[in-house]
């Protein structure tokens, strides 16, 4: 039985390809780099920015930092709002908070942006806790994240009160399993958002569902 569920934010909770493929393009045309297509641009839902920008582009870090900076002039302002609930998340939340489950989010976007579109969407009442990343870009792996996440529920497996056994992180890339298995904690892949069975499976997932109704069965 799992008491504390943590929630990844995009492709999770919110699906938010067009706030995020918008800033993406309006970064690699500020400088002046050949915009990828639509469906490269998804994959880079979830990653942190510096490993979109760096690892996934190729980007040299003298211009990771600028590209960064240009991501988020546009995220800020519009982006970050282009963005929209997906369906069935609302009565699920709502459903799990009557059953007295811990709500947190998990999340490599920043804190900062974070807050306010659960906020936008009126989720606040959901969740104990909205956990992301610093921008600065510290605390930027989903393992730093869920970390810091556990640390703010304060669950460090020390008794049985705060054993990491009740609690499960829900998730759409494998950035969000690995993050768990780093951490010791229960993952579940989510099939709606981003990332496909197979890398999900791959990653090591404990669960995987298709739809947010699945983690009634789970939990």
């Amino acid at each position: 039985m799992f008491d504390y569920l943590f929630f990844d934010l995009d492709g999770t909770l919110t699906n938010p390809a067009q706030g995020i493929t918008n800033s993406f393009i309006y970064a690699f045309k500020s400088l002046g780099i050949e915009v990828p297509t639509y469906e490269t641009l998804l994959t880079f839902i979830g990653p942190p920015l510096p490993v979109t920008f760096g690892k996934m582009m190729g980007l040299p870090e003298s211009q990771v930092d600028e590209a960064i900076k240009k991501y988020r002039e546009y995220f800020s302002t519009r982006g970050i709002f282009e963005n929209e609930l997906f369906d069935d998340i609302p009565p699920a939340l709502e459903k799990l908070k009557a059953a007295d489950k811990k709500l947190v989010v998990a999340t490599s976007k920043p804190e900062e942006y974070s807050v306010k579109i659960i906020n936008h969407f009126g989720l606040d009442k959901y969740f104990d806790y909205v956990c992301g990343s610093c921008m600065d870009e510290t605390r930027g792996s989903k393992t730093e994240i869920i970390s810091y996440a556990l640390d703010r529920c304060g669950i460090d497996g020390s008794s049985d009160n705060n054993n990491k056994s009740r609690v499960l992180m829900i998730g759409d890339r494998f950035h969000d399993i690995e993050g768990a298995k780093n951490n010791q904690i229960k993952s579940c892949g989510v099939l709606y958002g981003f990332g496909s069975q197979e890398e999900l499976k791959k990653a090591g997932a404990d669960y995987i569902i298709p739809k947010i109704d699945g983690l009634f069965k789970i939990v």
